[in-house]
């Protein structure tokens, strides 16, 4: 079958035309009617549902109770684009020949800020047995040190009104307190974000928070649901309008969200579940006791270099992931931060060869297969960078090596702020007002400008700021990337 014919609009995707579907088209192996709801899923975004909720269409396909309830926090976007399409949507493979399927795993669309009750009656449910998350950082309300961040204005508003919250956790803790309440068994709450040991800061702030108001919960909590740590990966740049139009001439329907992703996908899990779990192993997912290992050799391999490439090639004028690859200046540099950096403070988990993982991401981030903006990488530095570069740095000065080239990104983001701030260009970061007003202060002196940034200890452990070798670099490669243009770039980087 081929797109209709232009003027004319093609039938939406949805359960009554998934018949009308190619023939060499992917769809639900399953009777997605008979399927029943037994995981809750807050934030169905772009990751999600080219991730975790492909792995659960796979699983849905052996058989079992495993559909999902989607849960948007803070918009009904994901709800408007995919109610009418039966929660249905298209997920283009990106190789080198893409490939498209359609994934039936979400079986319902909550919006919990238009109505919060029925997120906290499936929460309660006794079917649903796992929820997972994907809220990005910020969506757990944290302090630097990683506790519950009471002063937050979310968290301040569910702690004073717990039955009706809005935060992820008070979510959370109130689908608890009503399953308890009603005799039934907690659910394993699991954490994808990317945030270093996530299921132990989850845990820590679901009891910190329950133990505001109940203690007799808090215990409760602590002895019986489990938090498994995990570790996600696939690159998966946003949606727009060349690909909807791309998935409308692939499947002859249209598709108003579809999503895209490269072929590759990792998600390592620890086996720690109070309430049952579906045969993960079978469609790939890695069970595992050690994800520590896993999750910090992706942090720091994986993400650390992904964001360096946003920040270092937004400065020299690329515009995706992909473009900066086929820079060899930028090429070599990251082979080098990779192998020479950030590698020797990366323990393998047994078996795990690091330049093997370091050859296959070298060859994921070249896919031109993958337009993924660097733009859109670099949103919420100031939450990404204390993990995915800063530690390294850390640790790379407690063994007295030179970290001259991972000062390099750092201030590559210092650079990308001032850009911001003077463009008058949305700043997407939970900091965003902070940060642009230091940026706009800029100017009277290189030290004066590092001085400002480091002042943020939200971001800036003052261990670190208060480093007179990490300031002294941090500065070094701040002037250096000070330079106009991005011929400097490219020439800070190939004498790096």
């Amino acid at each position: 079958m081929t797109a209709s014919r232009p003027g004319i609009s093609a039938p939406r995707l949805c359960n009554g035309t998934l018949p009308r579907l190619p023939a060499s088209m992917i769809r639900p192996a399953y009777d997605r009617t008979a399927a029943a709801i037994g995981i809750v899923h807050f934030g169905p975004g772009a990751f999600h549902r080219a991730h975790q909720a492909v792995y659960v269409d796979d699983l849905l396909a052996h058989g079992g109770d495993w559909a999902i309830s989607g849960v948007s926090l803070q918009s009904s976007g994901v709800r408007t684009a995919l109610a009418p399409q039966d929660g249905l949507y298209t997920l283009a493979i990106l190789n080198e020949t893409p490939s498209w399927r359609v994934i039936g795993s979400l079986k319902e669309l909550l919006a919990a800020r238009d109505d919060p009750e029925p997120v906290l009656r499936r929460l309660a449910d006794p079917a649903t047995r796992i929820v997972t998350m994907t809220v990005t950082e910020k969506g757990y309300c944290l302090t630097a040190g990683g506790d519950l961040d009471a002063a937050h204005r979310d968290i301040r508003r569910d702690l004073a009104a717990p039955e009706r919250p809005v935060s992820l956790i008070g979510y959370l803790v109130e689908g608890l307190r009503r399953r308890r309440a009603a005799g039934l068994p907690p659910v394993t709450l699991v954490s994808c974000d990317n945030l270093v040991d996530n299921g132990t800061r989850l845990r820590q702030a679901v009891i910190q928070f329950a133990g505001e108001h109940d203690p007799a919960l808090a215990r409760w909590i602590g002895e019986h649901a489990t938090f498994p740590n995990t570790m996600i990966d696939s690159i998966t740049p946003a949606t727009d309008d060349a690909l909807r139009a791309r998935a409308a001439a692939a499947t002859g329907l249209t598709d108003a969200w579809p999503i895209q992703r490269e072929a590759f996908s990792q998600w390592v899990v620890e086996d720690r579940f109070c309430n049952g779990r579906p045969d993960f192993a079978a469609v790939g997912v890695t069970l595992t006791g050690d994800v520590a290992a896993f999750d910090r050799a992706k942090l720091r391999l994986l993400n650390g270099p992904h964001s360096s490439l946003a920040y270092l090639g937004l400065l020299a004028g690329h515009e995706t992931v992909a473009d900066a690859m086929a820079d060899p200046v930028f090429a070599r540099f990251l082979n080098r931060l990779m192998r020479e950096d950030i590698l020797p403070t990366v323990t393998p988990p047994a078996g795990f060869d690091l330049n093997a993982y370091i050859d296959a991401i070298l060859h994921r981030f070249a896919n031109p297969g993958i337009r993924h903006r660097l733009a859109q990488i670099a949103w919420d530095g100031s939450q990404k960078l204390p993990f995915r570069l800063l530690g390294t740095v850390a640790d790379r000065l407690k063994d007295g090596a030179d970290i001259h080239r991972l000062c390099l990104p750092v201030a590559g983001w210092l650079h990308v702020l001032r850009g911001t701030a003077a463009s008058g260009a949305t700043l997407v970061d939970p900091l965003a007002d902070r940060l642009l007003s230091i940026a706009r202060r800029c100017g009277a002196g290189v030290d004066a400008d590092v001085a400002g940034f480091l002042a943020v200890d939200g971001i800036f452990p003052p261990s670190l700021a208060g480093n007179a070798t990490f300031r002294r670099s941090l500065a070094h490669a701040y002037a250096v990337l000070g330079r106009a243009g991005p011929t400097a770039i490219r020439q800070a980087l190939a004498t790096a």
